[in-house]
Formats: C-alpha cells, sequence, structure tokens
C-alpha cells in the first residue's frame, strides 16, 4: 500500500494549526467602576456618643458608631444636606455640609 506524499503534508498541517489554534485566548477587556460618591465619617470624644443616631435630611441612617472614622463611611449624594446626631431624643450636633464627588469628610461629635 503506497502513501500519498501530498495527504500527509496536508493532514500534518491541518494537525499543527489545530494545536496552534487551541493555545491562543481571545482577547478580554475588565471594566470597574469607581465610586466617586462624598462620604461622611463620624469621630466621638466619648464612646457614649458611638450610640448616637446618626440623620441626613431627616432620615435615619443608622448609629454614629456604624460610620467611624478610618473604619468606614457613609456615602451621600453630592450636594448640601443638614446633618443631625441625636443621642436619647435630643439632638447634640446639627450641621450643614456641602459635599462634592470625591470628597471624605469627617465629623466631630462631641
Amino acid at each position: 500500500m503506497k502513501k500519498n506524499p501530498v495527504k500527509l503534508i496536508i493532514l500534518a498541517v491541518g494537525v499543527i494549526l489545530s494545536i496552534l489554534s487551541g493555545c491562543t485566548q481571545m482577547p478580554t477587556e475588565k471594566q470597574g467602576i469607581v465610586d466617586l460618591r462624598p462620604q461622611l465619617s463620624f469621630r466621638t470624644l466619648d464612646d457614649g456618643l458611638r450610640e448616637g443616631r446618626v440623620l441626613v435630611d431627616g432620615l435615619d441612617m443608622g448609629k454614629v458608631g456604624d460610620y467611624a472614622e478610618g473604619v468606614t463611611s457613609l456615602r451621600v449624594v453630592s450636594g448640601s444636606h443638614v446633618v443631625r446626631v441625636e443621642v436619647n431624643g435630643r439632638t447634640i450636633l446639627e450641621e450643614r455640609v456641602y459635599t462634592g464627588d470625591g470628597v471624605n469628610r469627617t465629623i466631630l461629635v462631641k
């Protein structure tokens, strides 16, 4: 039985091409979204104030301790806001703040 050299060459080229195509990877693109919303955090001089409630524009956002400086922060939309801190129903801080994109602001509660 005689083998045709042309068929062997075509077969060899086909095998080589299939091996090489298996080694390539399609280009990928990774995209991320950066959150530039302003951030508010709180620093307290007294640990008892960490239980105070944070209200932004009249909306209860949680405890002061939930947004401790250097640990976590409260993200708000850009613009002017009224920030109030209440402890046992008594207002201990009320401040109008303006925040812009990318701004991190720490509010001292005393």
